[in-house]
Order: structure tokens, then C-alpha cells, then sequence
């Protein structure tokens, strides 16, 4: 008789059984299953959801601020080599006028500061430059503008110009720019809660009053505090001084942010008001790793000396002012120092020795004269004239005329 088909019977008995008492094991009898205890589980499946999306939300969050600063700037979402290996960098923060007081066209770069950072030595250098400040102006075609205020190079060729010609003018190199509109400052200051500022004096601007000592500023008082400039005894000085007290209360406190909330505020207003060539994996690797830089701060500005240049006031900057602040963020950055030989140093050069300034006289300088890029001879209307006759001959008498006073005219 074939015993297969009783041999299967008890095995699926065996199994059965087996199966039973593994069962009786891993589940809980009802005498166990207390009140207290389904709470408690409901409460871990709670936190646990609330866990998962807390998550959820920060990645979202995270991707959205990304996606919004990179977007900005041509979608550059590597993290530079320099800021990734921890080195010296050099940013230029350029504050233009855009949307200001009516304003609707290229603008100027009211505001120009060229930072650099440090972070073994945990320092930064903040250095000014006045608006004014001549400058051989890089990035104009047709060389209107020559030796010219240095923030018009950003109505030439925009911070490119900016940079290249702020570069030539120190002889070192610049890695990122920010360029900010100043419509932002406003929303800047509110997103990280106000700023601190030790003000200089007494003096009401734009319907906001400022008394001398500390006091706490929100967005609205920010602005008026870093446009005034005519009630200030140092004028575009003072100005500056005040600019880089908002800039560096701001820097301070954004670098202390720790919600992702208050980096979203930021992320917004960077990605309308703000332009640069910073990814936003540069910006969370310098918030983390130049954190320290942020502890030592020695701000200047670049000095210059009064002049009237063809009726308008310049300011100069020797080259022993120039050389000072070449060697100060040179060092700041690493690099040997080296002997300023540029277009500024040579114009005061040929004034030293053919006008004999006297620089550590307060009065204006009447006799600074812009020399010609190919020449030792001072640019003189009648040069213009003729050069201008000569590429244009066939243009009429009254056309000339005009035309030929467009260089002296720049400067009025």
C-alpha cells in the first residue's frame, strides 16, 4: 500500500501545530494589552509621522532655498575650489542705486566695498572706496570715460567693469562680487531681526531720528541711516563708516542664523534684490567655515585728497595711500606685496613732478591734471579738439564744437 499520501497528512499536521505556537508567542494576550499602553503607541506613531515630516518639510525647504539662489546665478551650484579647500578670498560688495529715488536706469555703485577673508587667521578686511575716488575706468570701448569717478565703471560694463577696474586700482584679485540693490537693504535688516549700530552723532534724515550711542535699528531706519551724507561732517567718510556698520551688523547676525525659516526670508530677498556669483553650497560652506572671520574685522577706507579737476570735485588717493591698502588685503589674502605701477600711480607721478602737489596740504588740489595714456603731456582741449576734428571731419562745424567738450564734460 503507497503510504505518500498519509506521510503528507502529518506533516501538515506538524506544520499546523508549529505554526500555532509561534503564533501564541509573538501575540500579546488581552490581559496585557492595557489602556497606558495603546496611549503610548499612539503617541510614538504621532511623533514618528511628525518626525518624518519635519523632515520632509526641512528637505523641501532646503531644495526651495537652493534652487532659488542658484537659479539667480545661472544655476552655479558647485562649491568653488578656494572655498572648499578653506583659502583666502576676496569678495567686491557693490550697493547700487537701481529703483532709488526714481531712478529706473543702469545706475551707479554708490557703495563700494572690497572684503577679504581669512579664515586661518579668522580675519577680515573691510575696505571702502569712495564713489568719487578717480580711477582709470576698465572696461569702456571707446575710452570715454579714461581716468574717471571709480563707480562709474558700473554704469559701463556692471560689476564686471567693477571688478577690473577695482583690481587694477590695488593690484589684487577679486573672487566673487555681490551686487546689491539697495532697495534690499530694508528687507535685509528685517529678515535677521534688526541691527545694533553705535551712531556717530545726532541728526534726523528722511523723517527718522538718530541720537549719538547705541541704538537698535529695523529696516526702515537702516536706510535712512546709510543715505544721509550731507549733514555728516566727513561727508561720503562718514557715510561710508556708517554703510560698513550696517553691513558688518548684518553679516554678523545672518552668519548666526539657525532656522531654516529665517534662511528662507534670506534666500528670497537674495534671489530679487541680490546678484552673484556665489553658489548657494559656497554660501552654507562659508557660513560654516569663515564663521570665524567674522570675530576679527579691521575696516578703513581708501583717503583721498580734494580736487577740482575741469570744475568738478575728485577725489585722489596718492600712492602711498593706494600702496597702504594694496599691501593691507594683499596680506589678508596670502600674497607677497608688490609696488603698485598702474595708470593712478603714474598720473600722480607726473603731477608730483610737473604740478609739485603738495599732499598733506587740506587744501583742494587746483592743479591736477589728467596726462594722456600715451604721453607724458596733460590732456588739453586743444589735443581733444584736434584728435576729435581729425576722426570726425566730415561732421559739421557745430557738431565738433559739441563733441569736443564731451571728455571735460564727464566730469561736471
Amino acid at each position: 500500500m503507497d503510504q505518500t499520501p498519509k506521510r503528507r497528512e502529518e506533516y501538515r499536521n506538524r506544520r499546523s501545530s508549529l505554526n500555532l505556537r509561534r503564533n501564541r508567542i509573538f501575540a500579546a494576550s488581552e490581559a496585557n494589552v492595557k489602556p497606558g499602553n495603546m496611549v503610548a503607541r499612539i503617541i510614538g506613531l504621532v511623533a514618528i509621522l511628525a518626525v518624518g515630516f519635519s523632515v520632509a518639510w526641512a528637505a523641501h525647504m532646503y531644495f526651495s532655498i537652493h534652487s532659488a539662489i542658484d537659479g539667480n546665478n545661472g544655476n552655479n551650484t558647485a562649491t568653488s575650489a578656494k572655498i572648499l579647500a578653506r583659502k583666502p578670498i576676496s569678495v567686491l560688495v557693490l550697493g547700487v542705486d537701481q529703483g532709488i529715488e526714481g531712478r529706473h536706469d543702469q545706475g551707479n555703485s554708490d557703495t563700494l566695498i572690497l572684503a577679504s577673508l581669512n579664515p586661518d587667521k579668522n580675519k577680515t578686511t573691510m575696505t571702502s572706496i569712495p564713489r568719487d575716488t578717480l580711477a582709470d575706468i576698465k572696461g569702456d570701448p571707446g575710452n570715454k570715460y579714461y581716468m574717471f569717478r571709480v563707480n562709474s565703471a558700473y554704469e559701463i560694463g556692471g560689476h564686471k567693469a567693477s571688478m577690473a577696474t577695482i583690481t587694477d586700482l590695488l593690484n589684487v584679485p577679486i573672487d566673487y562680487y555681490l551686487e546689491v540693490n539697495m532697495k534690499a537693504l530694508k528687507s535685509l535688516v528685517n529678515a535677521v531681526g534688526g541691527v545694533d549700530v553705535d551712531v556717530p552723532f545726532d541728526f534726523s534724515y528722511d523723517w527718522n531720528d538718530f541720537h549719538k550711542g547705541k541704538q537698535h535699528l529695523n529696516g526702515r531706519h537702516a536706510v535712512a541711516y546709510v543715505r544721509m551724507r550731507k549733514e555728516d561732517p566727513r561727508g561720503d567718510y562718514g557715510r561710508q563708516m556708517r554703510q560698513r556698520q550696517v553691513i558688518e551688523a548684518v553679516a554678523h547676525k545672518a552668519m548666526s542664523v539657525n532656522t531654516l525659516s529665517n534662511y528662507r526670508k534670506l534666500a528670497e530677498i537674495f534671489n530679487k534684490y541680490v546678484k552673484t556669483n556665489l553658489s548657494f553650497n559656497d554660501m552654507m560652506a562659508l557660513a560654516l567655515n569663515y564663521r570665524g572671520c567674522m570675530k576679527n574685522i579691521d575696516s578703513g577706507y581708501i583717503q583721498g585728497h580734494d580736487a577740482w579737476i575741469d570744475g568738478s570735485s575728485i577725489q585722489v588717493a596718492s600712492t602711498k595711500e593706494l600702496q597702504k591698502k594694496s599691501n593691507k588685503i594683499r596680506k589678508n589674502l596670502g600674497l607677497q606685496t608688490e609696488t603698485l605701477n598702474n595708470e593712478e600711480t603714474r598720473q600722480n607721478r607726473l603731477n608730483d613732478e610737473q604740478n609739485h602737489l603738495k599732499w598733506d596740504d587740506p587744501d583742494a588740489f587746483m592743479n591736477y591734471q589728467i596726462f594722456n595714456s600715451d604721453s607724458d603731456t596733460p590732456e588739453s582741449k586743444s589735443d581733444f579738439n584736434n584728435q576729435t576734428s581729425s576722426d570726425s571731419s566730415s561732421s559739421s562745424s557745430s557738431q565738433t564744437s559739441s563733441n569736443n567738450n564731451n571728455w571735460f564734460n564727464i566730469f561736471k
